[in-house]
């Protein structure tokens, strides 16, 4: 197995500004506008948002109507901060997303209780989802669980339904792609991938498959893949599309799903502290080919430990 990497750019912009007293509404502004762009503030002052090209323009553009208002403003171009070291940046980060996420979890999991779904309310939740993820600049590892919730929503599917069987050989000495930030569904997907499937297999991590056409796509919910489908977590659809009926897989398959979908469906634990350990990975800044290896020990650890 091998596997590569993509990552944001190195470096932080800082914006620090002050405008006057009797600019209070044009102060809130400012602040819905650096929420919006996903900006931390910092103890010491200043707001801080990684070093890319959209959000340079972002602070730029901010800084000039700032000007504009009477205030004052600079953008820094800034290697590291003293106080707060990238790997703790990078936390705040990805717990401020994570957050995000989770409030529209809970959302989506009163829709899914309900026996009304009203298109208004999923648009507006696509809606934000859409722009957190333009803000999740360290990738959490949420981000897909929301993203199984509203396929899980949005495309119903029946239990008639079957997926068509897959040939083991059609699927040997490929490359998988997956999202980065690989949470516990990814981890024990790309495990079962090696075990049963594709001994040889590599994977690379992309927000988007199609920039890597030869690649198997999982759980990167795009036509043509492997993911999450009607209730079943991709786990489960690996499970059934390769015809995996090990006893042992079936008990990590509860496992895995009632970890990454949280709905309780067979009661099973013992996934959460995996899953846990693996969002304390991620928010260390744990590089994705490094938290796909130690996840993937996890789950051989596990799936050794079954009866």
């Amino acid at each position: 197995m091998s596997v590569t990497q993509g990552g944001v750019g190195t470096g932080w912009i800082l914006l620090i500004f002050n405008l006057p007293a009797k600019q209070a509404s044009q102060r809130v502004e400012v602040w819905r506008k650096l929420k919006r762009y996903g900006a931390l503030p910092l103890q010491s002052g200043g707001h801080i948002l990684p070093n890319t090209p959209q959000t340079l323009e972002h602070l730029e553009w901010l800084a000039a109507v700032i000007r504009k208002s009477g205030g004052q403003a600079s953008v820094l171009h800034v290697h590291s901060v003293d106080d707060c070291p990238d790997d703790e940046l990078h936390r705040r980060f990805l717990d401020a997303r994570s957050k995000d996420y989770e409030q529209l979890q809970s959302e989506l999991r009163k829709v899914l209780k309900s026996r009304a779904r009203p298109a208004g309310a999923l648009g507006r939740i696509r809606k934000r989802f859409t722009e957190i993820l333009a803000i999740d600049f360290f990738n959490s590892p949420f981000s897909s669980r929301v993203e199984a919730m509203l396929a899980r929503v949005e495309n119903p599917v029946s239990g008639k339904q079957r997926p068509g069987q897959r040939l083991r050989k059609e699927y040997a000495h490929r490359t998988w792609i997956t999202r980065p930030r690989p949470g516990i569904d990814r981890v024990s997907s790309a495990w079962l991938i090696t075990r049963f499937i594709d001994k040889d297999a590599k994977f690379i991590f992309d927000t988007d498959p199609a920039r890597h056409p030869n690649a198997v796509p999982f759980d990167t919910f795009q036509d043509g893949g492997f993911g999450h489908r009607g209730d079943d977590c991709t786990f489960e659809t690996l499970c059934k599309e390769f015809r995996i009926r090990d006893a042992k897989i079936q008990a990590i398959a509860q496992i895995v799903h009632d970890a990454d979908l949280e709905d309780e469906k067979f009661g099973r634990y013992e996934g959460l502290g995996l899953d846990r350990v693996l969002v304390g990975w991620a928010k260390k800044d744990v590089s994705d080919d490094d938290l796909l290896r130690r996840g993937m020990q996890l789950i051989e650890g596990l799936y050794s430990s079954q009866q």
